[in-house]
Order: C-alpha cells, then structure tokens, then sequence
C-alpha cells in the first residue's frame, strides 16, 4: 500500500481525503441532529472497511444497518455523486457482523464480572467513593478466595457473604459496613430490572471476532444495535468503555503502520463523560493517548466539541464539524469553541461558516501527508455506497444467520462460578456432631471460612485429624466461619451456700420449743438473784448484801 492511500470524505474547491497511514490519531465527527453525522461516520467506516480494516460502531438510531445492503439508490446520494464527479459511483454492501446486548438484534455481547472490574462497576451502579472502596474489597476477597465472579447472581452472592462476615473482614482490609452492602446490592437490582444482568456471564465476548477480514479482503463492520441500549445511558457509555479499555489492553504494539489495525465510532460520546469522576477521565485520557501506537483509532461522535474534555479533545487530528445552532449562549459558546479547534484559512471565518452549513455539508481537517493538521475546509461529503437507512427484520436476520460467528455466543454458559460455590456450601445442612466428640468427625473446616479455599478438602484428606485427636495448635488467629460448631455453654462458677441439714419439720419444731423454754427460765433465774429493780426489793444478792452492811454497822 502506497503513503497515498486515504479515504475520499468530500471535496469542494480541493478534493478532501483521510490518510490511512494517519487513521489511528483518532477523530472527531460533531453537528447538531439532522445536519448529516451519520452519514459522514458511514461514508468513512465504509472507506476503512474497503481497505481492509475492520471497525466497530454503535447503531443508536438504527440508520447503520444498511451498511450490510446494497445502496447508490437513494437518490439525494446519487445527486451528490454527480456533484462530486463520482464516476463510476455505485452502492455496495460490506460484510457485517451484528451484536446485541440483549440478543435481540444480533450476536450477543456479554463480559465476566472479573472483567468488568471494580472501577468500571462502580460507574455503572453509581458508587459514591466510599461503596466504590468497599466494592474493591468484594472483588479482592473473591480473588483470594477463588470465587470466580462470572455473572450477575457471582456478585450477588459474594457481597451477600462479604455482609454476612463484616465483622471479620473489617479487621483485615478495612470498616465493611452492611448498609454499604445493602446500597450496592439495590443498585445491582436496578440494574437488572433494566436488563443489564444479560451484559454478564459466558461466553465472554472474544475481540478477536470482531477484528477480521471477509474472503474478499474487506474489513468487518461491527455494528451494535444500542438502540434498546440508550434506554440505559450509563450502561451504554460502560459498555464501550469497556470494549475501548480491553482493545488496549489485548493489542499489540505495531508503531506507526501504514493503515490502523481496528477503528472504534464512539457515537452519543457524551454519555461517556457526563459525570465521570476525575479518576475515570484521567483514564479516558490514558487509553486515547496510548491507544493510537497499538493500531487502533478512536473516533468520536457527539453533537458538540464542548462534550469532550479538553484532555481528550487535544488528540483528535481528524475533524469533521457540522453545523451547529447558535440559539443560546451555550450555543455560541459551542460554535467558537468548535471554530477555535480548526487550523485557520484566510478564505473565511470558521465561526461564521459553521452556523451557515447546510445538511450534508461540513468543515474538514485531517493531517497532511507530514502529519500536520491542514487549514479548514469548507466541503461537501460523499455518499456512502451501502443503504442510507435501516435494513429490515428480514435482512438483518439473514445477515445474523450467514455471520461466521452464528451459533458461538447465543447459547449461554453456566459454570460453577462463585454462586454455585456459596450456595453449595449454605446448602449443606447443620453441624452434625456425635455424642461426646469435642471435635467434627470429618475433621473439615466448616464452610464460609475466610481464608480457606472455597472447596473445603474431602474427609480422607491427610490435614483431616482423627475423631480422638486433639485439635492442633494453631497460635494464628482465625476468623471465625458462618456456621459455627454448636458449643456447650461454660458451667458457672459454684455458688457458696450453706450445707443442707436433714432434720424433719417436727424435728425442728419441738428443737424451736425447747430454746423457747430455756430461754424463759434463765430469765426467771436472772430475777431471782439480781432482782426486778422495781422498787426496794431486790434479788438474793441484794439481800445478802444488806445483811452484811448491817452487821457492820451494829
């Protein structure tokens, strides 16, 4: 392939072309509805598809479908062929392949949970900072657990075993709180009440299918039907974030190549960057700027520039811009930004030229043949050779039927994942224990133990102790598992009390009226020889003592 080979996107006073070599230093299409996006993003997936290279573009109106039909029909397309000097211009169909979320529209298109990722799972449940912490701490658990995170309900169970033993983990990686649990659990059945739980499980999309040739040479047109799909902004703007993160993550590096390897239409691009947090932009800006040495090109496609970071808007080399309406400040604000990002042309005035652009009609700006963006042009796009509009039911379904990928991802796979794990493990019933053992028979660890293995190991393992062995010694500390052993309460400490006589009740009648009586008779005693001390008369001392003092006296 010559340096020369390029695209023909559109001409004016000078024929406008997008140089192959240059492909992969991203783009930008933008305009308001109706002024002729996306016949500019067909015009130039056709022209990379022509040449070999494959692409990827979501169908959000469903207007793309015709790519997989034979057009040059129409009639406004073969006005502008004429008008363009197109000779020899007639419609053509390029090979498709379809995908669907829902499987409705195409290929399924579903992702592991593990693949997906902590990050990416929190922008799409929308996680404050402090859920999103707790989310990593599910997905590291279930790593070093071996919990395979595959599909929806994978998820489901770990963070509902992660809430069942916050206590433990809290202690290791931090505060688990369960009403954080409870938060992101409701969020996961908003999300599947959407019908985002199909996005999960296996088989997992294979990039591979999507990057290949037809038997003619021509790239394959990746086409996702997102037409269902807007109904879930966020999950749509995940998805492709995805897809562009796991693009960077399984291609190669090739340098700079004489045509990209994959070209990747990001439309709606807005719903990418709409309340991204910082992090997630930052990463945004990573992938788009790394992206470019492995091949691949990043076009993005939006109604206006101010949609785009400005980190992210600074890589895009190839521009076509639309018209754009300048009914409000925004607006205008809009249209000078727009013309602003255009290398000038002293013929006219690119903020003025944007609001006069008619449908069909754009300023272009690719790289030269140095790689130096080119002055702005006024110019008017080519038609595109497939259908301008949708196919129908009948040939999409035909197109589905003869895709070399029929019958590989519409059969989904369920494997022992996570779930099955934990449920395998609640399922096993009470502690059973024999009578007088201190200790399980089997000698197994209970089931929900947080640092074992999620299999506990067969009864003849050789780590099994004996029924009559002691338990080991073991001075680690261990969380304690979900189903204890039902321990027996420790005897209280013994109560002093007085010891228990064995007298009878009549016994301790008769005992009672004999202290009685003694008692009556010392005191009878007492006021014999002490006396009464009532009066002059006393007892038998006193009148003793009388005697003697009287003796003494005579």
């Amino acid at each position: 392939m010559s340096e020369d080979a390029a695209i023909f996107v559109g001409a004016s006073d000078t024929d406008q072309f997008l140089l192959l070599k240059y492909g992969n230093r991203h783009g930008l299409v933008a305009g308001a509805t109706g002024t002729g996006k996306t016949v500019s993003l067909q015009t130039i997936a056709e022209g990379f598809s022509a040449y070999g290279v494959p692409v990827f573009m979501a169908d959000v109106k469903g207007d793309l479908s015709g790519i997989s039909q034979v057009g040059g029909d129409n009639p406004k397309a073969i006005e502008r062929a004429k008008q363009l000097k197109l000779d020899g211009y007639k419609g053509r169909a390029f090979p498709t392949i379809f995908w669907d979320l829902f499987g409705e529209k195409g290929h399924p298109v579903r992702a592991t949970v593990t693949e997906i990722g902590p990050v990416l799972m929190a922008r799409l449940l929308q996680l404050n900072d402090t859920q999103e912490g707790v989310l990593n701490i599910v997905f590291k658990v279930a790593d070093e657990q071996g919990l395979l995170l595959l599909d929806f309900k994978d998820l489901q169970a770990v963070l509902q075993w992660t809430a069942e033993n916050a206590g433990t983990l809290t202690t290791k990686y931090g505060n688990v709180g369960k009403q954080t649990i409870g938060t992101i659990q409701r969020s996961l059945l908003t999300l599947q009440q959407q019908g985002g739980e199909r996005f999960f499980g296996e088989p997992a999309l294979d990039l591979k299918d999507m990057i290949g040739r037809d038997a003619s040479g021509a790239g394959f047109v990746n086409v996702l039907a997102a037409d269902k799909l807007m109904q879930s902004p966020r999950l749509y703007g995940t998805f492709l974030l995805w897809l562009l993160s796991e693009l960077y993550q399984v291609m190669p590096e090739v340098g700079d190549a004489d045509k990209p390897k994959f070209v990747f239409f990001f439309d709606e691009a807005h719903l990418l960057f709409d309340d991204a947090p910082k992090a997630l932009l930052d990463k945004i800006e990573q992938v788009v700027r790394l992206i470019r040495s492995k091949g691949v090109g990043v076009y993005f496609i939006t109604q206006s520039p101010l949609d785009v970071p400005e980190s992210v808007l600074g890589q895009l080399s190839n521009r076509v811009q639309h018209a754009l309406r300048a009914f409000t400040p925004k607006d205008q604000k809009a249209v000078k930004t727009a013309a602003d990002t255009f290398r000038p042309n002293p013929k006219f005035k690119a903020a003025d030229a944007i609001v006069e652009l008619g449908v069909g009609e754009a300023l272009v700006s690719f790289l030269d043949a140095k790689g130096v963006p080119e002055p702005v042009e006024r110019c008017f796009v080519a038609p595109p050779r497939g259908r301008i509009g949708p196919a129908t039911d009948a040939e999409r379904a035909a197109v589905i039927k003869a895709s070399p990928l029929a019958g590989k991802y519409e059969q989904t796979i369920d494997r022992e994942s996570a779930y099955e794990v934990l449920m395998g493990r609640a399922s096993g019933g009470p502690v059973q224990h024999d009578a007088g053992a201190s200790v399980p028979t089997s000698g197994q660890r209970r089931r929900g133990q947080y640092d074992d293995m999620p299999a506990p190991p067969p009864s003849s393992s050789p780590w099994s102790p004996p029924v009559d062995a002691a338990p080991p010694t073991d001075n680690t500390p261990r969380p304690q598992p979900r189903l204890r052993e039902a321990q027996p309460p420790a005897p209280p400490p013994p109560l002093k009390v007085p010891a228990r006589r064995s007298d009878t009740f009549s016994e301790t009648i008769a005992k009672s009226a004999a202290r009685t009586v003694t008692n009556i008779a010392v005191r009878e005693a007492s006021k014999a020889i002490f006396g009464s001390g009532r009066g002059n008369s006393g007892g038998i001392l006193g009148r003793i003592a009388r005697g003697v003092l009287g003796g003494l006296v005579k």
